[in-house]
């Protein structure tokens, strides 16, 4: 279901108020943005800046799957501490993920920064494909639309 979708007609103004509405029975949502022209989809979630926490976001995954990484994920978050930026973690479906600070947030989760402003920090949630190749490795390979990392990565010592 896509509200956005259900009315095209909508403005800016109507859709922040529907978000609200729905953070108002959810501590957090998920946004899901579909495929655009050469642009893979990606998701992010919207609500975790009121828990002091950063918002998550994933790219190159359908929106149905984005979400089920971006819930038990955001779900361990909440209860336990922190990302840490160039962490690798275990993603849900056994896939080895890896943190990444997103650079520019405000771009990439515009309804986060509309209603939060400049308190919206993002981490990224990066996977490696099936064959464990990660998206800055040569024969990285993740379906047509790729695997955009939307910020410099960190690597921390083992």
């Amino acid at each position: 279901m896509c509200w956005v979708c259900d009315h095209p007609e909508s403005t800016k103004a109507a859709r922040l108020a529907y978000v609200k509405g729905l953070l108002e029975e959810h501590p957090w949502v998920v946004i899901g943005v579909d495929r655009d022209g050469g642009r893979p989809p990606y998701s992010y979630t919207v609500g975790l800046t009121e828990f002091d926490r950063p918002e998550l976001l994933i790219t190159g995954l359908a929106k149905e799957r984005a979400a089920k990484v971006l819930i038990a994920v955001a779900d361990t978050v909440l209860d336990a501490a922190a990302l840490t930026v160039g962490a690798r973690i275990q993603l849900p479906g056994n896939r080895p993920g890896e943190v990444v600070r997103v650079a520019e947030p405000s771009v990439h989760l515009p309804v986060s920064a509309d209603l939060f402003g400049d308190r919206v920090t993002a981490l990224q949630l990066v996977y490696a494909d099936i064959r464990g190749r990660w998206p800055w490795d040569k024969n990285f390979r993740n379906g047509r639309a790729g695997q955009p990392v939307l910020g410099p990565r960190t690597r921390i010592a083992a």
